[in-house]
């Protein structure tokens, strides 16, 4: 028996998936988790059978975002620190990716209400992943003398939140500006 071609179509079909969670990821940020399933499957290159046999509810791929969202955030973290200019550099990167990911992050908790159990394994997940990512880049920094040596991931993700609660609510909030303005004084 011959797995090439099976392999091939598993490769292929996690190859379409992120290609569809990366459009509704960008669609989410620009318009919202309510976006229409059409623009998702435009931007995708796919027809929306395609989605839903994917992702058959809202819900499910919302989620499927988020996690795909937390997975890019985690892997970008290390791959920052070796291509950036500095530590400092890939930190305000890696937040950059971060900000995009919270303002989608935020019609998350519309669509899982009524599931505070699968909210809270999601939080958790989150946490588990992105944290560690995080102190990871704050120490490099800080051990490059680029910025303060008492920071605390958690706080710094925390903040970077706080920030980014309005962009959901008012078009004209650049919650990305006011983050920049907070990694810049973060520098010694």
């Amino acid at each position: 028996m011959n797995d090439g071609p099976v392999r091939s179509k598993r490769a292929d079909a996690r190859r379409n998936e992120k290609t569809l969670l990366d459009a509704a990821a960008a669609i989410f940020v620009e318009a919202g988790v309510d976006a229409p399933v059409r623009d998702i499957a435009a931007r995708a290159g796919v027809g929306v059978g395609t989605i839903y046999r994917h992702f058959p509810t809202r819900a499910d791929l919302i989620i499927a975002v988020y996690r795909h969202q937390v997975e890019a955030c985690a892997e970008a973290g290390p791959e920052l620190l070796v291509s950036s200019e500095s530590p400092y550099a890939a930190l305000g990167q890696w937040i950059d990716l971060f900000v995009d990911f919270l303002v989608t992050k935020h019609g998350l908790a519309g669509v899982l209400q009524s599931d505070q159990a699968g909210f809270d394994t999601l939080h958790a997940y989150f946490l588990d992943r992105l944290v560690p990512v995080c102190t990871q880049l704050l120490d490099a920094a800080a051990e490059a003398g680029e910025i303060r040596s008492d920071l605390q991931a958690l706080g710094l993700m925390r903040g970077v939140g706080n920030l980014c609660i309005g962009a959901d609510s008012d078009p004209r909030y650049d919650a990305r500006q006011l983050v920049r303005i907070l990694i810049a004084g973060l520098r010694r």
